[in-house]
């Protein structure tokens, strides 16, 4: 490997680390929000992610390569689709974080790639090999304890996963970068996001304005948004997609560790079984991944 190329592997490695770390301190940051109700969370995020990216479109005169993206037959659809998936994702995450659930928000993204893996064999017939279908089977037998031991279905995790997955197919499908693919479907969400903040302000609900810490982290929710996005296409671009595999666990462990450690949700032994099962499988899917890679 040349010099050039071992620099473009440590930046797009530094990038994709940057990005899942990033994503695994949002509940610190969503926890701060905890006065705000989730839907308007929600809304804010939209608002500012639509004109940061707006900005960002601009600044980097990508409208040429926006036009052409969307004028393939089908991408805005698409996109539209996995707009509404999106905010139903990040509207179930905001409500995890603060209700308390953050632990079970880290179990739905350490069981996501075994999600996709699922997705992929339904919907785009991609062959499941045997490694891949124990580590299947470990991941539903973790879930399948936790269910058991605290009496209950994990939907918390299984709704992320699942939102995720079908979200991370359709943009698969719609072939668009993720400049572009932010830019769309956040001034897709956009009219219905400024209809309910216009709303909740007109009834003196709103927080934004109200205190300087909320309005200041309110207003940064577009920044907070859209650069884990940026960074983590940086990444995918320089690296092989098994790097990229080992490195998405960053997340959710690290999400793991601060629902432990910081906001100290109990961690009892359905938990530890669960999460036993799902390492397992994970360990499982990455020999797999890098076998694969190797071939």
């Amino acid at each position: 490997m040349s010099a050039e190329a071992k620099r473009r592997e440590a930046g797009g490695a530094a990038a994709a680390f940057s990005a899942y770390l990033l994503w695994g301190i949002f509940p610190i940051y969503f926890h701060a929000l905890g006065e705000v109700p989730p839907p308007e969370v929600l809304s804010h995020r939209i608002l500012w992610s639509a004109l940061f990216m707006l900005g960002l479109v601009t600044a980097l005169r990508r409208w040429g390569d926006v036009r052409r993206q969307l004028a393939v037959p089908g991408t805005l659809p698409t996109l539209t689709a996995s707009a509404t998936l999106i905010s139903a994702n990040w509207l179930t995450y905001i409500w995890a974080v603060n209700s308390g659930h953050v632990l079970e928000a880290s179990l739905g993204y350490f069981v996501n790639p075994l999600v996709s893996v699922l997705l992929g064999v339904v919907f785009l017939h991609e062959p499941l090999g045997r490694r891949r279908q124990v580590a299947v089977g470990l991941a539903a037998l973790g879930v399948l304890a936790l269910m058991v031991r605290a009496g209950r279905v994990p939907w918390i995790g299984l709704a992320l996963a699942l939102t995720f997955g079908l979200y991370g197919l359709l943009r698969k499908r719609a072939r668009v970068d993720a400049t572009t693919g932010l830019l769309v479907e956040t001034w897709v969400l956009l009219p219905l996001a400024a209809a309910f903040l216009a709303w909740r302000h007109a009834a003196g609900l709103g927080h934004f304005g109200g205190g300087a810490r909320v309005t200041a982290l309110l207003a940064a929710s577009g920044v907070v948004t859209a650069i884990p996005l940026l960074l983590f296409a940086v990444g995918v671009q320089r690296l092989r997609l098994s790097t990229v595999g080992i490195l998405q666990y960053i997340n959710p462990t690290v999400q793991l560790l601060i629902a432990v450690f910081v906001f100290a949700e109990p961690f009892g032994g359905a938990h530890a079984l669960a999460f036993g099962c799902i390492w397992a499988s994970l360990g499982v899917y990455t020999f797999d991944a890098l076998a694969a890679s190797r071939a």
